[in-house]
């Protein structure tokens, strides 16, 4: 087997396993909110026996997918992109819980939030570290 070839192995079987890591989690998700395939199927708008593959970990579904069954689950798009290998894990934090708990917003409202506090978090960050660096980024330059 060439050099090429063993990665293009590697990438399947990671891929393969994402795919079975997440649809495990969706039919566990389904199956404690005892709603069949069926239903599932219907109220995310795919056909069911695409979301069986999913869960069946044959097929990949897209980030648009994993919004439409999480919408459909009740829970955060966020938990299956990260579950799915597609963000990392965030820590904990009670405005980021907020935000994905607010049901009277869209998950890309939610979506955007977040990504508003995480570009807040990191400038205060980088401040906070240019001041224990003893720089002080703020005050005018004489």
């Amino acid at each position: 087997m060439s050099q090429d070839e063993n990665i293009a192995a590697v990438v399947t079987t990671v891929a393969s396993n994402a795919a079975s890591d997440i649809g495990s989690f969706i039919r566990a998700k389904r199956e404690a909110a005892q709603v069949s395939v069926r239903q599932l199927a219907e109220q995310a708008g795919v056909s069911n026996p695409y979301l069986s593959q999913i869960e069946r970990g044959l097929r990949k579904p897209s980030a648009d997918v994993l919004s439409q069954i999480a919408k459909a689950l009740r829970v955060s798009a966020e938990v299956l992109y990260v579950q799915a290998g597609m963000l990392e894990p965030s820590e904990h934090s009670e405005v980021r819980d907020a935000i994905v708990a607010d049901a009277s917003i869209t998950e890309r409202q939610k979506q955007v939030l977040l990504d508003i506090y995480t570009s807040f978090c990191q400038q205060n960050d980088a401040l906070a570290d240019a001041d224990a660096a003893g720089v002080d980024e703020e005050s005018p330059t004489d």
